[in-house]
């Protein structure tokens, strides 16, 4: 994967509360827990695929891929991880793919979606739905030569290194299917070093994000490449 671009938003808590299903709580921040994060990520997937496929992965497309997610916690067996609201693709045969073989996956498609980087550290981001039901993104960032001493971060974290180790390292999905009263665990490696992100700076305009965060700043950085393994998909009761 390539071209990592984290939006995030610090929010009060009880605005996430009622997208969390039952089964799993929400991870709370903040020194007296009241508030949590909701990231929406977006990336170029770099001709994902089957490891069996070998060397000709590279023949696969590259489709563009935003996943935005909450994170969460399963009370019954400890369990850490993130939890999807929503997952969009701009090509709906990976879409397809998605709903029919994963749990975590809400998978919509996009109309239209670009992301373009620059050597001047620029980069535009754009997630346009039509009048599908995906959710819809435009931002224009540029690269900052270091991390910020301040930001939207620091209601929850002591600082911007702390946020990011908190929001990088995430190797879990998990979801709930209420009909067979289970979790699923869907276990994948990033291996992200933390000095690897470079903050960015920039408007973000979201009309879905803004249903849910309200007022909230967004703040942004990208990880330049991760190297994507799918481990296991394993299920607990709820």
């Amino acid at each position: 994967m390539t071209d990592v671009v984290y939006v995030n938003y610090v929010v009060e808590a009880h605005r996430l509360e009622p997208l969390i299903p039952p089964g799993l709580e929400l991870q709370r921040l903040g020194e007296s827990g009241d508030q949590a994060m909701l990231t929406f990520l977006s990336y170029r997937h770099g001709h994902l695929g089957p490891a069996m496929l070998g060397r000709w992965r590279r023949l696969l497309p590259s489709p563009l891929q935003s996943n935005w997610r909450i994170y969460v916690h399963h009370p019954r067996t400890g369990a850490v991880g993130v939890h999807f609201l929503s997952t969009a693709i701009d090509r709906t045969f990976h879409a397809l793919g998605a709903r029919l073989t994963a749990e975590a996956l809400p998978m919509h498609v996009l109309k239209r979606a670009s992301l373009s980087t620059s050597e001047g550290g620029r980069i535009d981001l754009l997630l346009d739905p039509g009048h599908g039901s995906a959710p819809d993104a435009e931002a224009r960032l540029s690269a900052l030569p270091e991390w910020p001493t301040d930001g939207p971060w620091r209601s929850a974290f002591p600082g911007y290194e702390q946020m990011l180790s908190y929001c990088v390292p995430q190797d879990r999905a998990l979801s709930v299917q209420p009909w067979y009263g289970q979790v699923t665990r869907q276990e994948i490696s990033l291996g992200i070093p933390v000095d690897a992100c470079v903050a960015l700076a920039g408007p973000v305009g979201s009309t879905a994000a803004g249903a849910i965060v309200g007022k909230a700043e967004a703040f942004a950085f990208l990880v330049p490449q991760v190297k994507f393994r799918f481990e296991s998909e394993e299920r607990d009761p709820v």
